[in-house]
């Protein structure tokens, strides 16, 4: 689409200069910053199936206001579509666990990344191969027909359990199961989620104010804000949103078409998904995040390097930066991406790890508005070369602090996570 919307014939009446692109782009992650707090009250008030029903309304008003390109109504659609990712990645995961036997779980936890990147795969080829209109009009049509197979799908059975809709809860589980409503399956479960409703109860509600001063969180905070920083401004999420800029950029005699090498990086992303399913829990968190960064950090090296060569007059083959990017890619999706938000709640306890899934998550949308916001300014004033220099460097520091300052989760409790994290020897997992 940046590619369409800076042309002498854009859809919006004239090219959109490279400011007005970071705008428009980075305006999505401060509105699902926005939109984060808005559906997790919607979750807890009226129920997860609304909540997911709600996605999907601003996400049709997003590609109707598309349909009618100007600066101000691309702006509106990226606010629109930014609200619907911010409910999107808070409530759908919450549906999913709520309605999932412990058997499966996982795997359709999974699925949520997977559909992400097959959902970007989509869009790079209609994006490549159709014109602007008839992409708007197939994607209207999306949340549209979601919306309404959604009224078909049942309300979370711990949600029903919450409003003390039992005979309802037992129904719903027994339908999700294709079980009778008398089996004892369906009861044990019903019965474990009232006595989990029970527990939470009793459990006082902790102030997200007394939690980040608490002495006893404030290492593992701090640790979890510093890594999150480092998160956001790691770069890849750049090379996703302007794929084909930089492949057109990184060298004029392609044999394959920018348009064509770009498909390559949502098809990393789908590997990279596989390849963490398959690995996480026999290498654990800390190796792959560890060896992620520091591959990403040579990786955008090698691209800056490549940069700077090109803007001295010398020449590089198209096929470096482009595989050093599907590098960076591949370890974003394949490690970083996913890792730092298994982290947190490996980390923290249920008392209070909904609070700060939902104040690290906002965070993480704002500082990736903030690094798209800042993306053309910086290659106006100092060129491709230093931005990627730039990224490489916050890759390096970012494995360098976690080899040094985050333990290993796996297979470890809560409790012996803050014990490791406040001990002096932080160089012992």
């Amino acid at each position: 689409m940046t590619k369409i919307l800076q042309a002498p014939d854009s859809p919006a009446g004239e090219p959109l200069s490279d400011y007005a692109i970071s705008w428009i782009s980075g305006l999505m992650c401060f509105a699902a910053m926005l939109g984060t707090p808005i559906y997790a009250y919607i979750a807890d008030n009226y129920g997860r199936k609304i909540a997911v029903m709600c996605i999907f309304y601003p996400q049709a008003m997003s590609w109707a206001l598309k349909l009618y390109p100007t600066t101000v109504t691309l702006t509106l659609s990226r606010i629109f579509g930014g609200i619907s990712a911010g409910g999107c990645f808070n409530v759908v995961p919450m549906y999913v666990k709520e309605i999932s036997q412990d058997s499966i779980r996982g795997v359709l936890g999974s699925l949520l990344i997977l559909s992400q990147n097959l959902g970007v795969l989509f869009m790079y080829v209609i994006g490549a191969y159709l014109d602007y209109y008839t992409v708007q009009w197939a994607m209207l049509g999306l949340p549209i027909v979601a919306s309404v197979l959604m009224f078909k799908a049942p309300e979370a059975p711990a949600y029903l359990v919450k409003q003390g809709k039992i005979d309802d809860a037992i129904e719903t589980v027994a339908s999700l199961r294709g079980l009778d409503k008398s089996d004892k399956t369906v009861h044990d479960v019903v019965d474990w989620m009232k006595k989990e409703e029970e527990e939470s109860n009793k459990t006082p509600d902790i102030p997200i104010t007394s939690i980040l001063i608490d002495k006893k969180w404030r290492r593992s905070i701090i640790i979890i804000f510093v890594v999150t920083t480092l998160y956001g401004f790691s770069g890849a999420f750049s090379i996703t949103v302007y794929a084909f800029t930089l492949l057109s950029y990184a060298g004029a005699d392609f044999e394959i078409s920018p348009e064509v090498q770009s498909f390559s990086f949502p098809i990393v992303m789908i590997s990279a998904s596989f390849f963490l399913a398959f690995t996480i829990e026999r290498a654990g968190r800390k190796p792959i995040l560890v060896g992620a960064y520091i591959a990403s950090a040579i990786s955008f090296s090698v691209i800056a390097t490549s940069f700077l060569i090109k803007n001295n007059g010398g020449s590089v083959p198209g096929w470096i930066p482009l595989s050093m990017m599907i590098s960076c890619v591949f370890c974003f999706a394949g490690g970083i991406e996913s890792i730092i938000f298994i982290l947190i709640p490996e980390m923290f306890s249920f008392q209070i790890c909904g609070k700060l899934m939902g104040v690290f998550g906002t965070y993480t949308w704002f500082i990736e508005f903030f690094q798209l916001l800042l993306y053309a300014p910086i290659i106006k004033l100092f060129g491709y070369d230093i931005l990627f220099y730039l990224y490489a460097t916050i890759n390096l520091v970012s494995g360098v602090f976690i080899l040094i300052f985050i333990v290993e989760t796996k297979g470890k409790t809560e409790q012996e996570v803050q014990n490791a994290i406040n001990s002096k020897r932080l160089f012992k997992k």
